[in-house]
């Protein structure tokens, strides 16, 4: 019996009333409060599901519960794809590998080996010194792996020499360098420090000692605080993602922002109090949502069906009815199991299919039924995008389960007509790859509790330490009447009074400011478009790590850059020459033309020593001190008596009326 029970999932499936509902029009419904009235939770259960059947999604929805573009925009990170490529040369990179790719081909056959290894080999090519670290079990798989093991079995996979490192200290690069080595040094495997998971700042300090640039590629421990992803982006001058970084993070942000609909969740797993804010984002992006793990038993209470004590979840009843009742605002169908594969409490072989409607006293759900998988596998056929997550069986102990098996192989054939599919976790992507054909469009990521964390609306620890990325290239044409004009940018303009005033007394030329507060980059684009200013323009962003990405795209010359009293809010002076960091001044010593200027101000004497310092330093003696055509008077030190273009910025004019001093410094572009 129990091998004619384990068949149902390659029974043919038909299509079900809710398809037509769902391209018809929408239809007036009941308000929540009427339909919640009567019965144990306002209406008899058979009615209650019925309407929940009929109420299928014909619109989407509009709100959000929170503000997922704002968490959609910090997904945008730099990464090694754009990094310049001639930057790595002779540069020491530190490479937080995914340690799955230790593992064997056999036991890790959804994890792409070939895609995490490009990364390393990349970077290599590229001339840089290598330096991997990660932290991994001792034994992975049938292989007891010390570091000099995971060396070997590294330098066979990655064909390159790779060395274990006697301590942990990315200093040791200097072992590297006529020595013989290897061509790429292991760290220490992580696992054995304490300091990794503490994220402490000194372990992370001599982790990244020498380190110019740090490239993390594993998301998979993007929702952990970790020395070796979090703490060590604090002491390079670059922190970017690898290319299998950049790779899943595109599978998360298709998740969050589904390409087409109708978008159909399927959900596994259980813990629903842990996820009731997830659920709420997915409510309010998708048009249908299915439960087929132990988080469905708590649907099926809160709408009054009988469900085992032992299976519902303390507090999971207000919840789950706070859900229904959101769904049903926004039209969103939920579906739960018609019937389950059960095993009898007192006969573990003893299988039978029992529905939903009766009760499973005596019994032990371990799977869904076929009528549950006839339904669902209707509603997969007709979807455009699928997520699924999270494990379709009830009993995580039963080894034969036919409706997961079952589930994913029909997830693997969903990707006609432009179906996109999308598997996040272990048991979402389990046995997907061998049998996806070659017009199916399928993502897979197994790292489902970062998933969960970002659909919660909570930041990724791993994602926000690295650079960030302007997500798009500014459109010219449409900002500026003449995008040709020499290109004035003011880097950390403020309230922009200053480049307001400039351009309106400057219009043979077109101003930019770049400013990180985003209110401040709104205020001024709302005067821009109020006024006749056709040569001014703001963008919000963290000039420090787009700067290179927006300027070298724009079609004119780069004629001046300017960085004018940086954080003056702050009274700390290491924080008012935070704003200037290493990669900014190599981006603006690459882009300036020859003979192109460099403007500097702070009333801070200390803070103006130091950003000249920078910018003489990082630029390689390509700029230098250039006062002789500016027209203005220096002092004995050096500064400028004056600013060169005779329009103050505010916070110069505020420094000024009181009495204080303005240290400025030019520098000009000398050498390409």
């Amino acid at each position: 019996m129990a091998a004619e029970l384990l068949s149902y999932g390659n029974h043919q499936l038909s299509s079900i009333a809710w398809l037509r509902k769902f391209q018809a029009s929408s239809r007036a419904r009941l308000p929540v409060t009427q339909r919640l009235s009567c019965g144990r939770f306002g209406v008899p259960r058979r009615h209650l599901r019925a309407q929940l059947w009929e109420n299928a999604v014909s619109c989407p929805p509009q709100d959000n519960v929170w503000n997922a573009e704002e968490s959609y925009s910090n997904l945008q990170v730099q990464t090694l794809r754009n990094f310049p490529k001639e930057q790595l040369h002779g540069k020491v990179v530190l490479v937080r590998f995914d340690s799955r790719i230790l593992l064997n081909e056999s036991q890790a056959s959804n994890f792409p080996t070939d895609k995490a290894c490009f990364t390393i080999n990349y970077l290599h090519r590229a001339g840089a010194k290598v330096i991997l670290t990660s932290s991994w079990d001792h034994n992975e798989g049938s292989r007891i792996l010390s570091d000099e093991s995971a060396a070997d079995y590294l330098s066979e996979l990655l064909q390159l020499r790779v060395t274990a490192a006697s301590c942990i200290c990315g200093g040791i690069h200097l072992q590297m360098d006529g020595q013989g080595s290897g061509d790429i040094l292991l760290i220490q495997n992580l696992k054995n420090h304490k300091e990794e998971f503490a994220n402490c700042s000194t372990f992370a300090r001599r982790l990244s000692m020498g380190v110019d640039i740090f490239v993390n590629d594993t998301l998979s421990q993007s929702h952990r605080i970790l020395a070796s992803t979090v703490g060590v982006a604090r002491f390079t001058y670059a922190s970017i993602a690898g290319f299998h970084f950049e790779e899943e993070l595109s599978v998360l942000m298709k998740a969050m922002k589904p390409p087409h609909r109708p978008y159909i969740a399927v959900i596994g797993g259980g813990n629903l109090s842990e996820k009731k804010k997830a659920l709420q984002y997915l409510i309010s992006r998708c048009d249908v949502l299915v439960f087929i793990g132990r988080m469905a038993f708590q649907f099926m209470h809160a709408l009054g069906m009988p469900v085992p004590p032992n299976l519902v979840e303390s507090g999971s009843i207000k919840d789950a009815t706070m859900l229904i009742r959101f769904a049903q605002e926004r039209n969103v169908y939920i579906m739960v199991p018609e019937d389950f594969l059960c095993t009898k409490v007192s006969s573990p072989n003893t299988f039978s299919v029992i529905s939903s409607n009766c009760s499973l006293n005596g019994w032990k759900p371990v799977d869904i039924g076929p009528k549950t998988l006839q339904k669902l596998s209707s509603l997969l056929l007709k979807g455009k995008t699928v997520f699924r997550i999270g494990p379709a069986n009830f009993d995580l102990s039963q080894k034969v389960i036919n409706g997961e098996l079952s589930l994913n192989s029909l997830l693997s054939r969903i990707g006609h007509d432009g179906c996109c599919a999308i598997m996040v976790g272990a048991a979402a992507c389990r046995g997907i790859s061998n049998a996806i054909n070659s017009q199916s469009v399928h993502y897979m990521f197994d790292g489902a509790s970062v998933m969960w964390e970002l659909l919660k609306g909570r930041n990724l620890p791993g994602v926000a330490a690295l650079d960030k990325a302007y997500p798009l290239a500014a459109d010219w044409g449409n900002i500026f009447p003449n995008p040709t004009l020499p290109l004035f940018v003011d880097i950390g303009s403020g309230n922009g009074l200053f480049l307001f005033r400039m351009s309106r007394s400057r219009k043979n030329k077109n101003f930019l400011g770049l400013e990180i507060n985003k209110k401040l980059v709104s205020q001024c684009l709302d005067t821009v478009n109020l006024s006749s200013s056709k040569n001014l323009h703001f963008i919000n962003t963290n000039a420090t790590t787009t700067f290179r990405f927006i300027v070298s795209r724009y079609k004119g010359m780069l004629s001046c850059v300017s960085i004018q009293c940086p954080n003056p809010e702050h009274h700390s002076i290491p924080h008012r020459w935070k704003v200037l960091q290493r990669p900014l001044v190599e981006a603006v010593a690459d882009l300036l033309p020859l003979g192109a200027k460099v403007f500097l101000q702070s009333d801070i004497e200390q803070v103006a020593s130091k950003m000249k310092d920078q910018f003489i330093l990082y630029s390689k003696g390509r700029l230098a001190v250039h006062c002789d055509e500016i027209g203005v008077d220096v002092d004995s030190d050096g500064w400028l008596k004056e600013n060169p273009f005779g329009i103050r910025s505010d916070w110069e004019q505020h420094v000024i009326d009181r009495g204080g001093s303005m240290y400025r410094i030019m520098l000009s572009k000398v050498i390409e």
